[in-house]
């Protein structure tokens, strides 16, 4: 089953929450726990970029710098 970068963003985010609310989670066939909040974060994190690329390459905008050319 294939998700979007924005899907996983969300269940990351769910995940944070059931943690910090002292549940435990599974993402993956991974469960997590309280001690893996740093890694439940990062996780969210990577997935936001994923999401942030999947926008804006829908959208027709490359991600980084416009170069000038001053060439005529």
């Amino acid at each position: 089953m294939s998700k979007t970068a924005q899907a996983m963003v969300d269940l990351y985010i769910e995940a944070e929450l059931d943690v910090l609310a002292g549940k435990t989670t599974v993402i993956n066939g991974r469960q997590f726990t309280a001690e893996n909040l740093q890694e439940i974060r990062a996780g969210r994190q990577e997935w936001e970029r994923r999401a942030q690329q999947e926008k804006l390459k829908a959208a027709g905008k490359r991600r980084g710098p416009a170069y000038a050319n001053f060439y005529s």
